[in-house]
């Protein structure tokens, strides 16, 4: 039986001064934000390189090439209206039904989401939502926390997201499919949403009795509430309801292709037969729709680099490419070492994992950026494809530190001023909530991939 080598005092050292490195580029990239985060990845890995002299491993070129092919697809959506689609219809079911929308604003944001593969519908449903809130005299803070975290929960069991892309690529070689995904992140993540609504469902003090919005109506920066119907009708650009059927059947497409794989076809390599993979099924079929509605709908061509999808995902993409091969080239450095070290507990406790995937996520504001950088430790460590696909959930804790995107848009959307965030920060709306949901989500996730592995 071989034995195990522990590291010495030296190694254990230098680990921690290379260690220090990496938390460094995270913590400038995240101070500046956007795409200097990925930049800010290759600052660091620089230093690993040249200063200490690691060997650099291979950059995430499989994973950016198909998160890349998802983002052209959904970038080709919005230009063609089938965004803007579908928040009309959001909106029609929220001004519908607006004394629940502390439980609807939520599933509506995690639908549309896991629908479109990306967080950035909720921009336009979150005015909605503070609209609606207000109207009917419900704290709006209530649905407003949760619809935002929805929205970041729902891209962790969407099939066309970027993470899901990610997450599929690393677990298609130990026999984790799209399909057994889902089957444990879709229900696990929706429970956990409503759980998360429930804590917030008579939250704080009536919006009649909140000080902050009385101080305002005093104050005339906002005036006071009149229920009428703010409704206007939509009328959805011409194949914009085309592109939105497209763009499901081919997510549909895909989760077949996953749940089946014979399905897939199969090619003689080498004089070895090789069933097509996910990774290549996902990046045909999503350039196949981009491609099946540029020649439907007739979009500008030269406006899909120019959307906000295409912009917001490709920052995405850069921020894998720095922080992803940063980190890859730390964890291959030290693997034997980590294993030794860290591997029988991390077995022991699984859980403790998904307590990693929320502190980074924290930190990189992307699940995909937080699945491609932690993930393949994970596996290295041996952590069964159950574990790891019940933790996942946790790669959504982007509320916790209120400065992505949407948790900023959620307070200044909030014109009442309920929605906030505390004087020592973290002690913002998102967090009861958030919490709540990951927490219910990893927990259900565990008991769902009991059974599904």
């Amino acid at each position: 039986m071989r034995v195990r080598r522990h590291p010495t005092l030296k190694e254990i050292s230098m680990f921690w001064l290379e260690l220090l490195v990496v938390l460094a580029a995270l913590a400038l990239g995240a101070r500046i934000g956007g795409i200097f985060l990925g930049i800010a990845g290759g600052l660091g890995l620089a230093f690993l390189v040249f200063v200490f002299g690691l060997a650099p491993s291979s950059p995430p070129i499989d994973v950016m090439l198909i998160i890349t092919a998802v983002i052209v697809a959904a970038s080709v959506l919005q230009v063609v209206g089938g965004m803007d689609y579908l928040i009309s219809v959001a909106e029609r079911i929220l001004r519908a039904n607006p004394k629940k929308i502390t439980f609807l604003a939520p599933l509506v944001c995690y639908c549309f989401t896991f629908m479109a593969g990306t967080g950035n519908i909720a921009f336009a449903l979150l005015p909605v939502i503070a609209e609606v809130a207000r109207d009917t005299g419900v704290r709006p803070e209530r649905p407003m926390s949760i619809s935002v975290v929805a929205s970041q929960q729902a891209i962790t069991a969407s099939p066309v997201s970027a993470a899901m892309a990610a997450l599929v690529a690393m677990l298609a070689p130990l026999g984790g499919g799209m399909g057994q995904i889902m089957l444990v992140c879709v229900p696990a993540t929706l429970a956990g949403c409503l759980l998360g609504a429930l804590t917030v469902w008579k939250y704080g003090v009536e919006l009649d009795q909140d000080p902050e919005y009385k101080r305002r109506l005093a104050e005339g920066l906002i005036q006071a509430s009149r229920t009428t119907d703010h409704r206007t009708t939509f009328v959805p650009k011409k194949g914009a309801k085309a592109s939105v059927a497209l763009f499901i059947l081919g997510a549909l497409i895909i989760v077949l292709l996953g749940t089946i794989p014979e399905l897939r076809p199969s090619f003689t390599v080498n004089g070895k037969t090789e069933t097509l993979s996910m990774t290549h099924a996902i990046e045909i079929i999503m350039l196949v729709v981009a491609g099946v509605v540029t020649i439907i709908c007739k979009p500008k061509v030269d406006n899909i680099a120019k959307s906000s999808v295409f912009q917001a995902g490709m920052t995405g993409v850069i921020c894998i490419f720095g922080l992803a091969w940063m980190g890859d080239t730390l964890i291959s450095a030290y693997l034997p070492d980590i294993k030794v070290l860290t591997q029988d507990f991390v077995q022991n406790y699984p859980w403790t994992f998904a307590i990693g995937l929320m502190l980074v996520s924290a930190v990189t504001l992307s699940q995909a950026a937080t699945t491609r950088l932690l993930y393949p430790l994970a596996i290295a460590l041996s952590l069964s494809p159950a574990a790891l696909v019940a933790s996942w959930p946790a790669a959504a804790c982007l509320y916790i530190i209120p400065t992505y995107a949407t948790v900023v848009a959620g307070v200044a959307f909030d014109r009442t001023g309920t929605t906030r965030i505390g004087k020592f920060v973290i002690n913002h709306s998102y967090l009861l909530p958030g919490l709540t949901t990951t927490v219910s989500s990893v927990a259900i996730g565990f008991a769902l991939a009991g059974v599904v592995f």
